[in-house]
């Protein structure tokens, strides 16, 4: 575990990325928000299941995230799955921009963390799609190597 990992809390991971495509690259990313947001994810109302980033005119926005209502906002809550604002350095924005044009990459958010400031960042990822049977196989691979670790381990 790096020194960065044993900073930041984690509030959630999307694993379904994880399993679905293959990460070429991963960056940070601030995100925009408003204050019932950032209190309803302190709260863990947050699902990154089915969102990607967008770029939009030179800027990028996480589309399809889900972050809760806020338990005591009342009448002044957010709207739940409204695109956010990603704050990105300009020459990484430039380099997804190039990136995103090629055929079956894209840039899909893998985790949600708080840095050692409480700032929320976002995790996002440089993602080719996987076949379903390099799925099969990922599930093959990791299953034998925990099958020979066990039998090593049994061993000494």
């Amino acid at each position: 575990m790096s020194k960065e990992d044993k900073n930041t809390r984690a509030i959630t991971v999307n694993r379904k990325a994880y399993h679905d495509y293959e990460i070429l690259s991963k960056h940070e990313a601030g995100l925009v928000l408003l204050g019932t947001e950032v209190k309803a994810i302190r709260e863990g109302r947050v699902n990154l299941k089915d969102s990607h980033v967008e770029i939009r005119r030179g800027e990028a926005f996480l589309v399809g995230c889900h972050i809760g209502p806020y338990s005591n906002a009342g009448l002044n809550n957010h709207e739940n799955e409204r695109p956010r604002k990603l704050l990105l350095h300009l020459r990484e924005l430039r380099k997804f921009d190039q990136r995103v044009t090629v055929k079956g990459v894209t840039i899909v958010p893998l985790r949600m963390y708080f840095n050692p400031r409480g700032r929320v960042k976002l995790e996002v990822g440089l993602v080719k799609g996987r076949r379903s049977y390099d799925k099969k196989q990922k599930i093959k691979d990791r299953d034998i190597k925990r099958e020979v670790d066990r039998e090593l381990k049994r061993y000494q």
